[in-house]
């Protein structure tokens, strides 16, 4: 049936426009950007007020990662039952209350963790993969470009609006009103916003109906070699390049560079991964083939080998960038690949598990490098094998078959397929 009338619903509550959009919203008050991102503000003020050194602060990072890769899965499979909604909005809120409380935060260490393990546990809820799931399930041609928009542009947009309102009210205020200024910002503006416009696509209730959500099981999916080659090149490629993400600052470092040298292509490199996500949803909806993400893991080579042996400022940026597009289009390419080859009926519990491989790989990686380096005295020895990783993941995806399920309809962008 032809929905082109739909088209004119724009941004209307229930409409697919306003779908992209919550999701969007959502990922741009995620953990990424509400926590991730502005983690540098509070690690200073935090060590000063109460004496706790600053690897025993970032810690909590290691809580994150240990919660979300332990709850991902169930949240996946949870939200393939009954709706990704309710989740989500409840992981918002919980989310912002969680980051309220540490503006509470007293001289216990032991609460601090615990405070960060509950907001683990939200943002678990309220993580890009469950928004993804949502996109999934709406957007059938131009899937790829949706999930790019939502996830990059999302996450992009977050990084950049929350760390600057975080600044300003720790420079005016101090780290509590850090800490309550972006609470205050989700449950203000986004949570409201989400609430009228995030709707399931099936609404009504019942969740098999839809004739085009068709898919694997977990289980059925584990048993098929696409899903391996898929979870382990984007583990080693996304692990690696997440490493390499967090130690460009003491890389350049130990070069002879500045620490405003590495600042820069640190932001070089996250605003190119953001953008990145988007273009490689675009290219993956344009050429029907997953050897189109071979070439991004080969770039990340090359900007490996530039950010090691580069000897001006231009070199190193281009370096950063190539390093952005390895990024962006392997958290691009893994929502895309889920759909294509699984299907959206448990594409929560599918992606869930992946998120949960990508996390350890991203957890580990980072205290290998540092591993190396403490016996090394250099990470040249790390980057190597790092390089070596993405070369191994881009030959694990040309194994890849082609794709089963069909990426095209008869319905436009910012129009649903029920």
């Amino acid at each position: 049936m032809n929905r082109g009338g739909q088209r004119g619903q724009g941004f209307a509550i229930g409409s697919p426009a306003g779908v992209l959009a919550a999701c969007t919203l959502g990922n741009s008050v995620s953990v990424t950007p509400a926590v991730h991102a502005v983690f540098g503000l509070f690690l200073v003020p935090l060590s000063e007020e109460f004496g706790w050194a600053r690897a025993s602060i970032s810690g909590v990072l290691g809580v994150l990662a240990l919660v979300g890769a332990v709850s991902y899965p169930m949240i996946g499979r949870y939200v393939d039952r009954h709706g990704a909604r309710r989740t989500l909005l409840s992981g918002i809120f919980g989310l912002a209350i969680s980051i309220a409380a540490l503006s509470f935060t007293g001289g216990s260490l032991v609460r601090f963790y615990a405070t960060f393990a509950v907001l683990a546990v939200f943002g678990a809820m309220a993580g890009t993969p469950i928004f993804q799931k949502v996109i999934a399930d709406w957007f059938e041609q131009n899937r790829g470009t949706a999930l790019g928009v939502s996830a990059g542009g999302g996450c992009g947009l977050g990084s950049v609006v929350l760390p600057v309102l975080a600044a300003v009210l720790v420079q005016a205020w101090g780290w509590r009103a850090g800490y309550l200024g972006i609470s205050g910002f989700m449950m203000v503006i986004a949570f409201p916003l989400l609430w009228l416009l995030l709707r399931d696509r099936n609404a009504g209730g019942n969740l098999e109906q839809a004739p085009e959500r068709d898919g694997l099981t977990l289980g059925e999916a584990a048993q098929t070699p696409s899903f391996w080659l898929v979870l382990i090149a984007l583990a080693a490629g996304a692990g690696g390049t997440t490493a390499v993400f967090s130690h460009v600052v003491p890389i350049l470092s130990d070069r002879g560079f500045s620490v405003a040298t590495g600042t820069a292509v640190v932001s070089v490199f996250a605003l190119v991964t953001s953008g990145w996500q988007i273009a490689t949803g675009r290219i993956m909806d344009r050429i029907q083939t997953p050897r189109v993400a071979v070439p991004m893991y080969l770039m990340a080579v090359v900007g490996l080998v530039m950010l090691e042996t580069g000897q001006g400022m231009p070199q190193l940026i281009l370096g950063g960038a190539l390093l952005g597009v390895g990024l962006g289009g392997q958290f691009g390419a893994l929502p895309y690949f889920i759909a294509r080859y699984f299907g959206v009926r448990h594409f929560g519990s599918i992606i869930g598990a992946m998120y949960s491989a990508v996390i350890a790989a991203q957890g580990t990686t980072p205290i290998l490098l540092d591993a190396v380096y403490d016996a090394q005295h250099s990470y040249r020895i790390a980057l190597i094998g790092v390089g070596g990783a993405l070369v191994a993941g881009a030959l694990l995806l040309t194994l890849l078959p082609r794709y089963i399920r069909s990426g095209q309809s008869t319905e436009g962008l910012m129009v649903a397929g029920h």
